[in-house]
């Protein structure tokens, strides 16, 4: 799933609200008082960084850039500083509803974070691939989410792809000694944007190529790209020395901030290590029962820890056989989608969004790198917008060999269990929901361990309730969908905390988690290009899946799935920490 930008926090106008000697408020009061600040807040951030207002769906600013200077985003600190000290003195949070405390606490935690990521973990100065999120995916955004007339998308995107140029110099101004792997990232990057401004670009507009009012500032921001790609190569990769592990206490920090969830980094990897036994015995019974239609007369390997393993390799190896092609994948996760509705509305899982916005696409070259899929939601003020489901074939430069394997990863069955993760009933109806909740706060700030946890969460419902009639094979692969998101937090932790080796990650994939070569480089690769964020999916989705369990047990018999889910969507994308005491 992509992330959204939250940057620094902004204080304009809010000065005329924060009155030292204002009288007291009711409960209510209170709560209109925070909104109405968050409001400001929110008006000075669009204005001030352009992209953010886009990627919420404002569209008041979406001719214009962010200015990235190093000047720039020290102001955006301060102002953060002062919001931070303003807040504690002028809100009387005893005097907040339940949802007023909660968002009160979501929008101070989030702007502590954003002040601790500034001055620990600045990705303006080493991650190049920050700067491509302005360079290409804030045109990009435009063109394929903006429910503005097509016209007045157009003019914007030529007068914000002008401020290219600068973003240029701001990348160059600001980046510091990055990690060589997020150099060479943001490098293949950077020759996906080239490319998608030099023709790309026409298709996704509806123009034609050449046309203007496109052609003269594409033609600048190619001009300006190929000099940036240059200065990338030449001069910012040979001094890309960076580390780009973040030790131990700086990762118990960070992870702390970003899961928000009451765990420390210790507790998470212990939780996760149990976790990931009890289900590598749960695949073994599974590929056991598959063995003999698999391997008609061949004896099962022995019942020991080598044997299972070997069962359960051989099992996922045979079945990976039953894969797609590069030129088919999209095609291939449409056709997952309305089986996937069907069984949903049948079953009564929960009330799918209507109409339906979500369109699957390949993922731009600019993009890919990252993952194999993600999901970009309709932004929270333009609800109406088109979510995006997009799929990523193996990149291009990849051998046949490689690419083989991409596919027996990402084969008929585990497409399937992608799908239900990103779209149906994950992340796109999820946040869907999400954006229907009259908080702002909880639409614009949302949880990343929310997120991901309700989508890993789904994987394992949708079978439990019958999707599939019973395939093994797709129990299988969901439940090494489902052990990759256990993996996913001991390798975030062990990267960046433990000086993990390349080898001994591929070994922790490919042994324990039965990835295939190709998948497990990516997700090394993944690790080594992000921290804490890896861990999302297993906390968020234990913190679901006990959650479940225990409304369902006080409930009894009148506990009804599809009205529980609907029910935890309906509070927004906020922390798990606060789905006990709201759904009860």
């Amino acid at each position: 799933m992509s992330r959204l930008l939250f940057p620094a926090a902004a204080l304009l106008g809010i000065g005329v609200m924060l009155t030292p000697h204002a009288p007291a408020a009711q409960p209510a009061a209170e709560d209109t008082r925070l909104k109405n600040l968050f409001q400001s807040y929110l008006d000075e951030e669009f204005q001030k960084h352009p992209l953010f207002a886009t990627q919420q769906g404002n569209h008041d600013f979406d001719d214009q850039l962010d200015d990235l200077s190093p000047e720039a985003r020290a102001k955006d600190v301060a102002r953060a500083k002062a919001l931070v000290a303003a807040l504690a003195k002028e809100i009387d949070v005893k005097k907040l509803s339940q949802d007023g405390r909660i968002d009160y606490g979501i929008w101070a935690h989030t702007l502590n974070y954003a002040l601790w990521s500034a001055e620990n973990d600045n990705r303006f100065e080493y991650d190049p691939r920050t700067y491509g999120e302005y360079i290409s995916d804030s045109v990009f955004l435009l063109l394929t989410q903006s429910t503005l007339p097509r016209e007045r998308i157009v003019e914007n995107a030529a007068k914000r792809i002008k401020h290219i140029p600068k973003i240029v110099a701001a990348a160059k101004a600001g980046l510091k000694n990055p990690p060589a792997i997020l150099t060479e990232v943001a490098i293949k990057r950077n020759i996906g944007a080239i490319a998608f401004y030099e023709k790309d670009i026409y298709e996704f507009a509806k123009e034609t190529p050449g046309s203007e009012p496109l052609a003269t500032p594409c033609k600048a921001a190619v001009e300006a790209l190929k000099d940036y790609q240059t200065w990338l190569e030449k001069e910012l990769l040979p001094k890309s020395k960076g580390e780009w592990r973040l030790g131990k206490e700086k990762f118990a920090k960070k992870l702390e901030l970003e899961l928000d969830a009451g765990l420390t980094a210790d507790e998470v990897v212990k939780i996760a290590e149990a976790e990931a036994d009890r289900v590598e015995r749960e695949m073994y019974y599974v590929a056991k029962q598959l063995w003999s239609k698999l391997f008609p007369g061949k004896v099962l390997p022995p019942d020991d820890a080598t044997g299972r393993h070997a069962t359960i390799k051989a099992v996922l190896d045979e079945l990976g056989k039953d894969h797609g092609k590069p030129e088919t994948i999209v095609d291939d996760a449409k056709k997952t989608v309305s089986k996937i509705k069907d069984f949903i509305r049948e079953r009564k899982i929960l009330t799918l969004p209507d109409p339906d916005t979500c369109q699957i696409i390949a993922m731009p070259e600019f993009q890919r790198g990252f993952s194999a899929a993600y999901l970009n939601p309709a932004p929270p003020l333009d609800p109406k917008a088109n979510s995006l489901y997009a799929v990523a074939p193996p990149p291009k430069d990849w051998p046949p060999a490689r690419q083989a394997t991409f596919f027996r990863e990402y084969n008929s069955a585990m497409l399937q269990i992608l799908t239900i993760h990103e779209a149906y009933p994950g992340h796109y109806v999820q946040l869907a929901y999400s954006n229907r909740n009259p908080s702002l706060v909880r639409k614009v700030l949302w949880s990343g361990s929310f997120a991901e946890g309700w989508a890993v969460y789904t994987e394992q419902m949708m079978l439990d309730q019958g999707y599939g009639d019973g395939d093994l094979s797709l129990r299988l692969h969901q439940l090494k969908f489902y052990i990759r998101a256990v993996l996913n937090a001991i390798l975030d932790n062990k990267m960046h905390c433990a000086n993990l080796t390349d080898d001994d990650a591929m070994k922790l994939l490919v042994g324990r988690g039965f990835q295939t070569e190709a998948e497990a480089v990516g997700k090394v690769a993944r690790a080594k290009q992000s921290s804490t964020q890896l861990s999302t999916y297993f906390v968020g989705r234990t913190a679901f899946y006990r959650l479940r369990q225990d409304v369902q047990r006080k409930r009894g018999d009148t506990f009804n799935l599809g009205k529980f889910h609907e029910e935890v969507l309906s509070h927004g994308t906020l922390p798990v920490k606060y789905l006990p005491e709201l759904v009860k």
